[in-house]
């Protein structure tokens, strides 16, 4: 696609992006709400809309090649991701649950489970795809310096003439084997002797044709009666069609993306040098008469503020704003009315840091919230953002003439107004600096001349900096401050606490999201992927999120055997460049023994994922160390980490970019009370579904050319029934191995072979499944939905009463 396309597509989403911001600031303005059906819907609409149009921002800023473009696109995106994740607060808050279902607003909206997902921005890995690559190779030396993984084998490099030797070998005996073949042959011809000469050898030249035709014939006809068949399934839709036809499309649209994504490494770099350059003109032509104006400027407001008041004025700290704030220039006047968001995120920011102002962060969730109260809409921190970014479109690109630009490089101008407007403010600090020592000055000569008549000395006002020290969150102790980030990673991954994991996109968890509403207990995969994509990929991701955004710092994902929890560990550290640390009893057994030893590990791992930002923290058996009674048979020890893991999230802070993963097999064996302390929200996975297996056993059998598409999946689904995906996959793997995929295409593969091998598989049976919803009641939304069913069930029981009575 052109140039033109995505700047297309970029407007119609800038027009739907303004439409939905009138409409969500009337969401943000309404009065608190009684009616939660109601409000649900409305909040689900918002929530459903802003995915679309983060969905197309994603590929158009994926795609777009204009640097300038670009800056901006990515401010939208990052906002719109962030409204997603605070109307998806909103919505658990409203629905008690993790999962939301409206099929009236889908219906109304026309949308399809593929457009309802939120995709995970490229940009996440493609920005530092660099350092990513380092860092593994960097993991690599050390793994295979201590032995931990095996020494790669590099090939000989031949030179040409031994490459054409090895080729005239292999031609010379090819060829020798044709001939002995057809020597064979000949010799078997004699054998037979001399052919009956009183055989009419017309006749039996004809009946050799009749025979070739009648073989030919009839296997053309076979032929074209298979792939009629085939054309005719595939256009009722019973089989798949052929992916072989499209693969030529394909490889040209990832190659035109390739090209495009050069295109924008290469104007990037352009406009970056370009930056540099202006900025050094405007120093150099226009630094000193702007140093000369700002002071000139300050030095006549003092003066006349002097001749107004009579006394000299109190100069502004730097963090206040400086001069801007005694001064009103039109250069400065835009660029503060700009910041007063980000200010306002900052001192949000800053007051959630405090612990004396202990403000509930909207990630959590309490027992009480919204159940006797009527629901009002958080305040959100990402639509002031999304209306200034709609602001600039309408103001810089809206309309803008660009058939000057057709390769879309950067625009001179805006560059010039940018970097002047910085070079101002750079200046504007230095002057500010000189006016302060200048101020002072006078203001010891008027305290001097004062004195000498007799007056009193006026004190300076020193004493109100001293403020800012008070309130300050004490910092934890450094047991390692000579050691580099590199020695201390070094001891980590030695140690195995820093782990190398597969490479797993989060689409590899298969499924597709529901098509219709569902109960909370029994989410289809996609919506289990969609989710871990909310709260997991997006706020590590993304630094803006992050800060501002609904802080979730642990996150705990129960569920069977083989359902594809530690998959969904290695997808977010995939999909987001995470470090991934693994602190499982069973992984740091034998390891930092003692009480010094444990201090000395839950420092590590808090510093180096702090200096390695995104980092996630993996414990697996999360319900071991909240048990009542650990097995003698366990020799991990592992309530090691009971109270520390408490004290892990409390040293997270809400602008890390750290989070803690459990995962647990039989969660109902710890002690909730204790679990919730650590843990702040939970996800069930529960076992699939019908469609969900009939899709896994099509997606994983479709990855093997030689099985076929008429293969009945849904049979299989049927058998698999109470079977994990994680299961059909070990099935298939026990089953397809490398042999028998050599044998596929004369020996096609039977359900037989496959149902001999789930046999040997352990199902989730019915016990188990009743274990895993009675412990998702007693977690904090599961005993915040059973109150409200409660209270929604007496209020029933009075009106039915009262018709009652009215009826006697």
């Amino acid at each position: 696609m052109s140039n033109r396309t995505f700047n297309l597509l970029w407007t119609s989403s800038q027009k739907d992006l303004e439409k939905l911001g009138v409409n969500d600031f009337e969401y943000q303005a309404i009065e608190a709400q009684h009616d939660r059906t109601e409000i649900q819907g409305h909040v689900y609409e918002l929530y459903l809309r802003y995915i679309v149009i983060a969905n197309k921002l994603e590929e158009i800023y994926d795609q777009i090649v204009q640097p300038q473009k670009r800056i901006l696109i990515r401010k939208l995106l990052d906002n719109c991701l962030g409204r997603v994740l605070e109307l998806k607060h909103d919505l658990v808050v409203i629905d008690m649950n993790e999962f939301s279902y409206n099929d009236a607003v889908v219906e109304k909206l026309g949308l399809t489970p593929l457009v309802m997902e939120l995709n995970v921005p490229k940009y996440f890995r493609r920005e530092k795809e660099e350092m990513l690559n380092e860092r593994k190779k960097f993991m690599d030396d050390i793994l295979r310096r201590i032995g931990a993984l095996d020494e790669e084998v590099v090939e000989e490099e031949w030179s040409e003439l031994d490459a054409i030797k090895i080729i005239q070998t292999h031609e010379r005996a090819r060829q020798g084997r044709l001939r002995a073949q057809f020597m064979k042959e000949l010799k078997l011809l004699k054998e037979k002797g001399k052919p009956d000469s009183s055989r009419d050898k017309s006749t039996t030249g004809l009946n050799a044709a009749m025979k070739i035709q009648k073989v030919w014939r009839g296997y053309a006809t076979r032929r074209q009666t298979r792939r009629r068949k085939a054309e005719e399934m595939i256009l009722i839709g019973m089989i798949p069609p052929q992916v072989t036809t499209a693969r030529s499309a394909v490889d040209e649209l990832a190659e035109a993306k390739m090209q495009r994504y050069d295109q924008q490494k290469e104007f990037q770099e352009e406009y970056e040098k370009s930056l540099v350059r202006v900025k050094e003109e405007i120093y150099t032509k226009q630094g000193a008469a702007m140093k000369e104006d700002i002071a000139d400027e300050i030095r006549t407001w003092f003066k006349e503020y002097q001749k107004r008041t009579g006394r000299l004025p109190d100069f502004p700290s730097e963090e206040a704003g400086g001069s801007r704030h005694l001064l009103s220039r039109q250069a400065t006047e835009s660029e503060m009315s700009r910041s007063s968001v980000m200010s306002s995120r900052e001192s949000k920011l800053k007051s959630a840091k405090d612990p004396n102002k202990q403000q509930k962060r909207p990630g959590e969730v309490s027992l009480e919230e919204g159940l006797d109260k009527a629901f009002r809409p958080m305040q959100s921190a990402f639509l002031p953002e999304i209306k200034n970014g709609i602001d600039e479109y309408n103001e810089i690109w809206k309309g803008k003439d660009e058939s000057h630009n057709l390769r879309q490089t950067y625009y001179d101008d805006m560059i010039y107004e940018e970097k002047y407007a910085d070079v101002e403010a750079e200046l504007r600090r230095i002057v500010d600096d000189i006016m302060r020592q200048e101020l002072d000055l006078l203001q010891v000569a008027l305290d001097r001349d004062r004195a000498q008549k007799g007056k009193k000395t006026k004190k300076g006002s020193k004493k109100a900096r001293r403020s800012g020290k008070k309130g300050k969150k004490k910092r934890e102790k450094d047991l390692t401050p000579d050691r580099t980030t590199e020695s201390l990673f070094e001891e980590l991954l030695t140690n195995g606490i820093i782990k190398k994991f597969p490479e797993t996109p989060i689409n590899s968890f298969v499924g597709d999201l529901s098509y219709a509403a569902r109960s909370a207990l029994n989410p289809s995969p996609g919506d289990v992927r969609h989710l871990i994509k909310q709260y997991c990929i997006l706020p590590l991701g993304s630094e803006t999120i992050r800060n501002f955004g609904p802080c979730i710092k642990s996150l705990l994902v129960a569920g069977p055997k083989g359902s594809g929890k530690t998959a969904l560990v290695h997808a977010i550290c995939t999909e987001t460049g995470s470090v991934l640390f693994d602190i499982s009893p069973a992984n740091i057994a034998g390891k930092y023994p003692g009480k010094s030893g444990l201090i000395m590990l839950m420092h590590l791992v808090s510093k180096v994922s702090r200096l390695l930002q995104p980092s996630v923290i993996y414990f697996g058996d999360a319900e071991k160390p909240f048990m009542k009674k650990v097995p003698k048979t366990d020799r991990t020890d592992p309530k090691r980490l009971k109270k520390d893991l408490p004290k892990l999230i409390k040293n997270i802070n809400p602008e890390d970019r750290i989070m803690l993963i459990g995962t647990s097999n039989c969660p109902w064996e710890a002690d909730m009370k204790l679990m919730i302390q650590t843990y702040q929200r939970f996800i069930y996975i529960p076992r699939p579904d019908y469609g969900a297996l009939s899709y896994a056993w099509k997606e994983m059998l479709s990855q093997y050319s030689g099985v076929p598409r008429q293969f009945d999946t849904g049979a299989m689904a049927k058998i698999s029934d109470g079977y994990t995906v994680g299961s059909v996959a070990r099935c298939i793997r026990e089953v397809i191995t490398c042999k028998r995929m050599l044998q596929l295409r004369t020996q096609p593969l039977t359900h037989l072979e496959l149902i001999n091998a789930l046999s040997a598989l352990e199902p989730v049976y019915k016990e188990e499944e009743e274990a895993f919803m009675y412990w998702w009641c007693k977690t904090p939304l599961g005993r915040r939905r059973s109150k409200q069913m409660e209270m929604e069930h007496e209020a029933r029981m009075e009106i039915e009463n009262v018709q009652k009575a009215k009826k006697k």
